[in-house]
């Protein structure tokens, strides 16, 4: 039942006492909705617990009595009491939902930001889905609970009182009752350490349930396109039903303390009927008391099951906030040392005995070096696994590697401002990603106060701007989720012209033109060699054209340096490059369709 419900790297254990205390911290800056609440709690729990003893005062008074003014007064005065406790009440969730959904917000905005700040090696551990439901499931059960938290305040208050009033009428029956209030406490404690490692198991398997169905869904073609939709909805009711089963398992541990506690009411119940039937006998108690204590029980006992019962449920919000400090406390990995503002830059790189892994079993880069001069167009190419788009994420910061430096106009990529620096890093991937929204929109994602021509522009150099008028709104068309309205070299369009209007002066493309058709790639390849033109250019090549019209083409295997120089040198070498070429590339020369053309005929 508990596979694949571990917890997640950062998780960690986070005592009572400090949650608690971190908990009231975020309700400090809401102290006057805080204080609010508790005057108006006081005021709802006097209401209440004066009603029965007005109650039991107009039964004593009928009975002694029978008088029509004193009757209606008393009436009076537990209708205006009722309605007191229902305009206190009111006004006290009003602003207790203020606080409470305040916090709910803070908490959010801090787990969200804390999650945009990690790097990429955390997406890489931690699947969306769980992170998703951190942030917003989690922060549901522990508003929830604070909910819970204020109704119990009230019926403690509610509680002492009544106990105070029942004491004035007999010493008794309330000892009765007070004996056994330590036992309901006894039975809620008994509940709480298994009540918060179910609560916590459940939380991750609703975690693991949107994960799946969200991973599930971003691949549903793939899923339709091997006729697999059976076969992933019998994985979803695996994950789905042991979401239940936990589930299941922690609502039975948390609703079994009800008829526990229910059995301590009947006894005391039992008690107060023989021993008040007794007082009633002999004298010394009369009716309007006697309904007193019976009326108060019911109140009491609410309470009573309400703050017993809030044991086991406070561990829900407890695990919900211990799961959202966790991810808001995980540090970065990549951290810079230094916020320098770096001026235009130059473009000039350098790699110095680069040490760089994904896990610790293996490494990518082991001292590597490498020296690329500003305004220099540098080809990647390599086998699968090379190193090849390592070196991208590097260069823009998305993964901080372990030894060496990256060198960038001569300091330090760990001393910049990140973001300073990222807006001169102009990434080109070969999977393009849309936003679900206007072309517009999506290319002018990067960059503030742009207007259509910009982007027009932006467009025709990337090849024209033809496509979008046959589009039905033209740059207003909405792209869809992930742009899939698009077809996938009109969505690289999209996105070579984001990253030219923000005008970078380090360009990499990642494989950028493998995605798309041949008429498109012409079009590309044309406003590439216009725009990597005086501004350093980082392209890892799967096409001909890209390794012919470098400045310079470094051959990796295995993360290391093998070859470099431009295309006729190596071909001249006859070594690694050589052999990629007649892998890659040499089918895709006019000379190779040539020939192949002649032989057919």
């Amino acid at each position: 039942m508990w596979v694949g419900l571990e917890a997640e790297e950062y998780d960690r254990e986070i005592r009572d006492k400090t949650l608690l205390k971190r908990i009231f911290e975020y309700f400090k800056p809401y102290r006057k909705y805080i204080y609010i609440v508790i005057s108006l709690l006081i005021l709802s729990s006097l209401s209440n617990s004066f009603v029965p003893l007005i109650t039991s005062i107009a039964i004593n008074n009928l009975a002694a009595e029978p008088n029509l003014f004193s009757f209606i007064l008393l009436i009076g005065m537990i209708f205006i009491l009722n309605i007191s406790t229902y305009v206190f009440n009111y006004f006290r969730y009003i602003n207790a939902t203020k606080a409470i959904g305040n916090v709910e917000l803070d908490l959010r905005e801090n787990a969200t930001k804390s999650v945009l700040e990690h790097d990429l090696s955390f997406f890489d551990k931690n699947p969306v889905g769980k992170i998703v439901s951190r942030i917003n499931t989690d922060s549901r059960d522990f508003a929830q609970t604070v909910g819970l938290t204020i109704e119990v305040a009230s019926n403690f208050i509610v509680m002492i009182i009544l106990i105070i009033l029942l004491f004035l009428f007999n010493v008794t029956l309330t000892l009765i009752i007070i004996i056994m209030i330590p036992i309901f406490f006894v039975i809620a404690l008994s509940y709480r350490k298994l009540a918060r490692k179910l609560t916590l198991f459940g939380q991750r398997a609703l975690a693991s349930v949107n994960a799946f169905v969200k991973e599930s869904f971003s691949g549903i073609q793939i899923a339709k396109t091997f006729r697999q939709e059976s076969k992933l909805y019998q994985q979803f009711e695996g994950v789905n039903v042991q979401s239940y089963k936990v589930n299941l398992k922690r609502a039975l541990v948390l609703n079994a303390i009800f008829p526990s506690l229910s059995i301590i009411q009947g006894v005391v119940l039992t008690l107060l009927v023989y021993y008040g039937g007794n007082f009633l006998i002999l004298g010394t108690f009369n009716v309007g008391e006697f309904n007193f204590f019976f009326q108060s029980l019911s109140f009491l006992f609410f309470p009573l099951l309400t703050i017993a019962s809030f044991w086991p449920q406070l561990q829900s919000g407890l695990s919900a906030s211990e799961r959202i400090f966790a991810i808001i406390d995980t540090p970065p990995v990549v951290v810079q040392n230094d916020d320098i503002e770096p001026p235009k830059l130059r473009g000039e790189i350098e790699f110095k005995n680069l040490i760089f892994q994904y896990d610790k079993n293996k490494k990518v880069f082991d001292k590597f070096s490498l020296k690329i001069n500003p305004g220099e167009s540098v080809a990647l190419v390599g086998h699968t696994g090379a190193g090849k788009s390592s070196i991208a994420k590097l260069i823009a910061r998305f993964y901080e590697f372990q030894g060496g430096d990256i060198i960038v106009d001569g300091i330090s990529i760990r001393n910049y401002d990140l973001k300073k620096y990222r807006e001169q890093i102009g990434l080109i991937p070969q999977t393009p990603f849309l936003w679900s929204d206007t072309v517009e929109k999506n290319i002018s994602y990067g960059c503030s106060a742009v207007s259509c021509d910009d982007v027009t522009i932006a467009l025709d150099k990337t090849g024209g701007s033809e496509w979008v008028n046959s589009l039905p709104e033209g740059l207003q068309t909405n792209v869809g989720e992930r742009g899939v309205l698009l077809s996938m070299g009109q969505r690289q369009l999209v996105v070579f012209a984001r990253v030219l209007l923000q005008d970078p002066s380090i360009l990499i493309l990642d494989e950028a033109t493998a995605s798309i058709d041949p008429f498109t790639e012409t079009k590309i390849q044309d406003a590439m060699e216009k725009t990597i033109q005086g501004r350093t250019s980082i392209i890892i090549a799967h096409r001909l054209w890209t390794v012919r019209h470098v400045d310079r083409i470094v051959v990796l295997d295995q993360g290391k340096i093998v070859e470099q120089g431009d295309h006729d040198e190596l071909m001249k070498q006859g070594g690694t490059y050589a052999i990629l070429y007649d892998t890659y590339f040499r089918h895709q020369s006019l000379k190779y369709i040539e020939e192949m053309g002649k032989v057919k005929n």
